[in-house]
């Protein structure tokens, strides 16, 4: 469990078990100026969310040990309904995509995540978020 401050700007959760996965998001959002925290479980994830409210996007896999992206996506909704997740899994198929909206998803990325379409993810949330505000 680690933060890294680059910037006030937003506050994005990593959730991924996979050190490349996690150093490839990382270095993707760094020069956006986002403050990054990064979660290796679903479990994980939970316990940091609790910790910081401030978290804004969470970037959430699906497929991890202890607690899945799905089941970790229904124990943060029952916390907040704001917050704004985005699946990013290797689960492509339509049925996928349907199941990580069905457990609270907000949008669905397919790995190997393009850094314009996560960058555009990210800022389509971001915004959905302000105008619910």
């Amino acid at each position: 469990m680690t933060a890294e401050v680059f910037d006030k700007r937003s506050h994005i959760l990593i959730v991924d078990d996979e050190k490349t996965a996690h150093q490839l998001y990382k270095l993707m959002l760094k020069s956006e100026g986002y403050r990054l925290s990064h979660a290796e479980s679903g479990k994980e994830a939970v316990d940091l969310f609790s910790k910081f409210p401030d978290i804004n996007v969470i970037l959430m896999d699906i497929k991890m040990p202890d607690m899945n992206g799905y089941e970790a996506t229904r124990e943060i909704r029952k916390k907040n309904k704001e917050v704004m997740i985005i699946a990013q899994t290797a689960y492509a198929l339509p049925a996928d995509k349907k199941k990580a909206f069905e457990a609270g998803c907000d949008a669905h990325l397919a790995k190997p995540v393009d850094r314009e379409m996560l960058l555009r993810k990210i800022n389509e949330c971001l915004n959905h978020k302000e105008q619910k505000s």
